[in-house]
């Protein structure tokens, strides 16, 4: 039984579909499909259910998959440390990232890009989810490496701090606000706001810090990712609080201005996170260390044009938000 079938049999149960485990290894759905057939054939059950959409793999499945993919992954991992042994830039494989929508897709592009530029032949798959289902693809081993907001403790995780970005208030063009630099927290007391699902971390930190200062608002609209919150607040359905280097685009183009808080700043905690029990592949070792490397990304312009300046609240320094 050759190692190159059972790799193929755990890209299609990890991605549910023939064509897309296929892809993975560069050959045709047919072959795929094929070579799953031998392996039944070899063992004498049925692997994979072909009745449901998506695919699922039977109870047989399920235990060959599971111990398949570990046996594969060792192996995979011990061939591609081998090969960086002789030069580092031979180092290969697939690094699998999940993150929360807010990180940005430029912010992450550069970190991508400069991995390729040092390591061509490893491949960085990046992938934007809901919150609760960047944790749960951690745990559950679809991917490598996880990038959220506000961690906490997770047994089955390790949570490393990656940055804090200023919170900051976006408003439309003609609020009253928009020709202010700073605004003390209470005045936003009785303005409506558009806000996260009461469920996510992010919303739950906005509320701690709205009460703390005794402010009440109306939320007029609630969504569980920051693109769709921008464009509500372009309408404009009323304001919002959100991280500053994730209203760059808006800003620049006018569609949108931010209002920096006075005084103690709040702040969004970004971390890094794997899996606590498991070793981390030496490509995904790598690409972490390139993310933990010094922060050089600008941060975002408030209303006025100029950009956040390096008083931004340092790591431990400010109010978490």
């Amino acid at each position: 039984m050759q190692l190159e079938s059972l790799k193929i049999f755990c890209d299609v149960v990890r991605w549910a579909s023939f064509s897309r485990g296929a892809q993975e290894n560069g050959i045709s759905q047919s072959s795929a499909s094929q070579v799953v057939h031998q392996l039944e054939v070899r063992l004498g059950v049925k692997l994979i259910d072909r009745s449901k959409r998506p695919l699922v793999p039977t109870t047989h499945g399920k235990v060959f998959y599971d111990g398949c993919k570990d046996l594969v992954g060792r192996y995979l991992e011990v061939e591609n440390r081998v090969k960086a042994l002789e030069d580092d830039r031979n180092l290969a494989g697939t690094v699998r990232v999940a993150s929360i929508y807010s990180v940005g897709l430029h912010h992450m592009s550069r970190y991508v890009g400069r991995f390729r530029e040092m390591y061509p032949e490893v491949d960085v798959r990046l992938e934007y989810l809901h919150p609760t289902r960047v944790i749960e693809g951690v745990i559950g081993g679809d991917a490598e490496l996880g990038l959220v907001s506000f961690p906490r403790k997770w047994p089955e995780l390790t949570a490393i701090p990656w940055r804090e970005e200023e919170m900051v208030l976006a408003v439309h063009p003609s609020h009253r606000f928009a020709k202010l630099e700073e605004i003390a927290a209470e005045q936003l007391d009785g303005e409506t706001f558009v806000g996260f699902e009461t469920e996510l971390p992010i919303r739950r930190a906005v509320d701690r810090f709205l009460r703390k200062h005794g402010v009440h608002v109306r939320v007029a609209l609630e969504f569980d990712n920051i693109e769709t919150i921008k464009r509500a607040v372009e309408v404009p359905s009323g304001v919002a609080i959100l991280p500053a280097p994730t209203l760059v685009g808006e800003v620049k183009a006018g569609t949108l201005r931010c209002v920096r808080f006075r005084d103690r700043r709040p702040v969004r905690p970004l971390a890094i996170i794997h899996r606590r029990s498991e070793q981390l592949g030496l490509a995904a070792s790598r690409f972490l260390e390139l993310l933990t490397m010094a922060e050089d990304e600008p941060a975002a312009m408030p209303a006025d044009g100029r950009a956040l300046a390096s008083d931004a609240p340092k790591r431990g320094v400010g109010e978490g938000l």
